[in-house]
């Protein structure tokens, strides 16, 4: 008998796009049916069928407290009955942009949108406005939403259905976007040397997290931001999944660079669609309606949104403890992970960042997009059934990183090596 999972997603498909209102959830790569989901509290999943999960996707990152965090329930609910849009200013978008320049490095000035990719895709449109150039550098493998631009040897999704440049994307377009490997700075100064003058931004995810976590090597972002001082250019910071995660100010505050521009979502709505880019008054002063470079949006500081994120960013900002706890139960995942993956022999790799953390089966260290692709991605999804079988929900591709949240407990860890160690037995016997 079918489950309920599998009979939604019937239904589904006959009336979205695959089934799913976002690729990776449709588990293209690892195959099988994608589970539907009921409710969800703290670092926990519950399925229309009723089965429980500890879930490792947050939402893809904004999670970093929990499911269901009560201050954000509590936010939510006392602005609901004020009405769910109004197409006008409120109080809170003005308090929720004064927190945001008080906590991400080099943000003086910050425009609201509504997700991720529109954060990108203006934030670009600004850059290009303030330099009147037209060229872009962005990495491969970095995903900065589905905007025409960056859609162009992307992660994430793109790489997991196997279309590194989608359909659509006019060649015009593609011919203004560089790629550049990341970690690869002399690659980076090869395409300014040839393209400079016409260079109007770089953006880059500092920690990329959409080819699985892969942390910048040390001198990467300090050289990409000489760089783009030296040559004019606009340097873009993609934070919308490290922005609040890494630390209160991001990967800027983690790792001290400044850049020009930031884009954000995520984290910043605690779970509600909300995205902003935001940075150098300078540059922002170039944003309609203060500038000629325009950009609206009508649900743009939705009243629910800026609620939720207030709440969940003062409590990230007062309490500089949930980083450390958030690393060090990461730390303690990652080290019994290796545990019981090293005495199998199989090639195999762990990426770890803060709450972010990724396991790769390859014997390549994984620096970019080339090496990422190295990895066994059978044993992955191999993986990802076995867990999901024992209650353990991991995202459903080898290239995303997983999250810790502060929900999770060392009860939640150790039933995650757990399901590991059986994985290991399982493949291990059959092998």
């Amino acid at each position: 008998m079918a489950t309920l999972s599998e009979q939604y997603f019937e239904l589904s498909k006959q009336f979205i796009p695959g089934g799913v209102n976002s690729p990776v959830r449709a588990f293209g790569q690892v195959g099988g049916t994608p589970i539907f989901m009921a409710r969800a509290e703290g670092a926990l999943l519950y399925d229309v069928d009723g089965n429980r999960y500890i879930d490792y996707i947050g939402s893809w990152g904004p999670m970093i407290l929990g499911h269901a965090y009560d201050p954000v329930l509590d936010a939510i609910r006392a602005a609901l009955p004020h009405s769910t849009s109004f197409g006008a200013p409120t109080v809170r978008e003005y308090q929720l942009a004064e927190l945001v320049c008080s906590m991400v490095p080099g943000v003086e000035r910050v425009r609201m949108v509504n997700s991720g990719t529109e954060a990108c895709m203006s934030a670009i449109r600004v850059a290009r406005g303030a330099t009147g150039r037209t060229k872009v550098i962005k990495f491969a493998g970095n995903y900065h939403g589905h905007g025409d631009s960056f859609l162009i040897k992307a992660g994430s999704g793109a790489t997991t259905l196997g279309i590194p440049t989608s359909p659509g994307i006019p060649p015009a377009v593609a011919a203004d976007t560089l790629i550049a490997r990341y970690n690869d700075l002399a690659d980076v100064e090869r395409l300014f040397a040839a393209h400079g003058p016409d260079i109007a931004a770089l953006i880059v995810e500092p920690v990329a997290g959409n080819m699985g976590c892969i942390p910048p090597l040390p001198g990467f972002l300090e050289g990409l931001r000489g760089l783009c001082t030296r040559h004019g250019a606009v340097l873009i910071f993609d934070e919308v999944m490290t922005g609040f995660r890494l630390a209160p100010g991001g990967a800027a505050e983690l790792y001290g660079i400044t850049p020009d521009l930031v884009t954000l979502g995520k984290i910043l709505g605690a779970g509600l669609p909300v995205g902003a880019y935001g940075g150098r008054a300078d540059l922002m002063a170039h944003v309609a309606p203060e500038g000629p470079v325009y950009q609206a949006g009508t649900l743009s500081g939705n009243p629910l949104a800026m609620a939720a994120g207030l709440a969940l960013l003062k409590t990230l900002k007062e309490s500089h403890e949930i980083y450390t706890s958030l690393a060090r139960k990461t730390e303690h995942l990652h080290t019994q992970l290796a545990a019981v993956l090293q005495p199998t022999g199989w090639p195999y790799r762990i990426n770890r960042v803060g709450s972010m953390i990724s396991v790769h089966f390859t014997d390549t260290e994984v620096l970019d997009y080339d090496t990422a692709q190295q990895q066994d991605v059978p044993r992955f999804n191999r993986l990802f059934h076995h867990c999901l079988s024992k209650g353990v929900y991991l995202p459903p591709s080898a290239y995303e990183s997983w999250f810790v949240s502060d929900a999770h407990t060392e009860t939640h860890l150790e039933l995650t090596v757990e399901a590991f160690r059986s994985f290991v037995d399982t493949e291990l016997a059959y092998a």
